[in-house]
């Protein structure tokens, strides 16, 4: 990132040789040959940038389809796990078993369903792709039937809510320490309360000192729209809320 800032720079203080030479002997020659190297530096600035952002955009673009990719995976891999579980149950003559078996399926569906309407595109691909990195925090979701976000928030506002929740699942993921091989829970749920969105964070296992988890995501909301109450004492328990229609 720096080395092409730099040569981008150094083109454009080139630009001081024939400013130079024009101070130093004023003639037709000389000033043309200023114009021809100034339109020279901005062409080459113009054309280096847009090849310098078009790779950064080509990159992003990949590392987006990777993720993709990883979350497509992940849930070809569960549906694949619970098919399997299923045509043993059948096979073993264990109807209850495969009911069972049957409203896991219907109840992981909904919960899918329920997150893709939530209808922020960053929001929705943040909660489906979380199981696929590997993680000592579980995080496990609920959505409110019927709770759609999409035309109740502006754009820029769906996106800073997303970050929230983003930076604040990371607070409690770096906060306190799981046993090796063990993981501990967060269920991170959305309601409607009034004409406000409702974003609780319940945490199972240690989180470290309580306090200073909230402080952290009392600085995550600083200065936004969106607000972090305490919802348990003596528990690293938040609920952020946000008003709806900004």
């Amino acid at each position: 990132m720096k080395s092409w800032k730099w040569l981008i720079w150094a083109v454009m203080l080139s630009v001081m040789l024939p400013l130079g030479l024009l101070y130093w002997h004023t003639s037709l020659l000389t000033c043309l040959l200023l114009a021809v190297w100034v339109a020279a530096v901005l062409a080459y600035s113009f054309f280096y940038n847009r090849r310098h952002f078009e790779e950064e955009l080509r990159l992003q673009e990949k590392t987006l389809q990777q993720a993709a990719n990883r979350t497509l995976n992940h849930h070809r891999h569960d549906w694949m796990n619970d098919l399997q579980v299923l045509y043993g149950y059948i096979q073993l003559g264990k109807p209850d078993k495969s009911l069972e078996c049957v409203g896991r399926i219907k109840e992981r569906i909904a919960l899918d369903s329920r997150i893709a309407k939530l209808g922020i595109p960053s929001l929705v691909f943040y909660l489906q792709s979380f199981r696929t990195f590997r993680s000592s925090l579980e995080l496990e979701v609920q959505v409110e039937e019927g709770l759609q976000l999409e035309n109740k928030l502006s754009p820029d506002t769906g996106e800073e809510l997303t970050q929230v929740i983003m930076q604040t699942v990371r607070a409690y993921q770096y906060s306190g320490l799981a046993p090796e091989g063990d993981t501990r829970k967060l269920l991170l749920g959305f309601a409607q309360d009034g004409g406000d969105i409702l974003i609780s964070f319940e945490s199972e296992g240690d989180h470290g000192d309580p306090e200073l988890l909230q402080g952290q995501i009392y600085n995550i909301v600083q200065g936004k729209i969106i607000k972090a109450e305490q919802s348990g004492r003596g528990k690293p328990n938040v609920e952020l809320r946000l008003p709806l229609g900004m």
